[in-house]
């Protein structure tokens, strides 16, 4: 992924629009039938296709149909604009299913949010953590309920949740940027080894470099590929979810009678 981030709009702008408190004042003299939500899905249309860089004002007045000013009415700006977005991408996520265990529901939580990333992966070149929209709370309540109950601290709770995110943020840039490279060279991981792993094999002394050679013969041979973002994703959520473990069993020991009958 590109480094680059958009720019948030302005926080109170933004907020009235997220939470739709306060309707544009010159909205009666928009184009019938133009809306708020037509503008965002447009826009989302565009960044999913293209990439944030394709998305202007003009671009998404043009898919519409209307004056570039005519969006104005509804949405001060292209800020504004990715914030609704945002927003409103995170209403795909699924938050009606709380069954199963906690860490059944993290995993099912981190694989909803590596899929949102790999449907619209501009999400991760935006910068949006202060703008608490409807879909965003409904999402962090959604989330933090896996944990409650469970002995944590409600600042526990918070971590292990940011905790999850933030690996499956990580495995998606990854993921992206693997998408990427693949797109640009004309070749995907499994046809790029093949065509110089020849060129490596004449370079490379495997007695120089036993272990690497080694390990990276057997991840060959189970990928055939040097690298498998699904299995990568999956080992490394459940070393996560191991280490969330040891935490709730800490807090569970804590919380457990000691055989006096007190606290322990």
């Amino acid at each position: 992924m590109p480094p680059q981030h958009s720019k948030s709009g302005d926080p109170a702008r933004s907020l009235a629009l997220l939470w739709r408190t306060q309707e544009p004042a010159s909205r009666r003299r928009g184009r019938p039938g133009l809306s708020v939500d037509r503008i965002v899905l447009a826009a989302t249309e565009i960044a999913d296709a293209e990439g944030l860089a394709a998305l202007s004002m003009r671009r998404v007045a043009e898919a519409l149909g209307v004056g570039t000013m005519s969006l104005y009415t509804y949405v001060p700006g292209k800020g504004e604009l990715i914030d609704l977005m945002v927003d409103a991408a995170y209403a795909d996520l699924d938050s009606s299913d709380r069954s199963g265990g906690w860490r059944e529901r993290l995993r099912r939580i981190a694989n909803a949010n590596r899929d949102l990333y790999i449907r619209h992966p501009w999400i991760l070149q935006t910068i949006t953590t202060r703008l608490l929209g409807p879909n965003l709370i409904a999402k962090y309540d959604h989330e933090l309920s896996a944990v409650d109950g469970l002995g944590l601290s409600e600042v526990e709770m918070d971590s292990t949740v940011n905790l999850v995110n933030g690996y499956v943020e990580s495995t998606a840039r990854q993921t992206l940027g693997a998408e990427q490279i693949a797109r640009e060279s004309g070749m995907d991981d499994e046809q790029w080894w093949r065509t110089y792993d020849p060129l490596l094999a004449a370079l490379i002394d495997d007695s120089q470099y036993p272990v690497a050679s080694r390990v990276g013969s057997a991840v060959g041979a189970a990928h055939q590929a040097v690298y498998d973002p699904d299995h990568e994703f999956s080992f490394g959520l459940e070393r996560v979810l191991d280490g969330v473990q040891v935490l709730v069993d800490a807090r569970s020991a804590a919380h457990s009678p000691s055989p006096t009958g007190g606290s322990a």
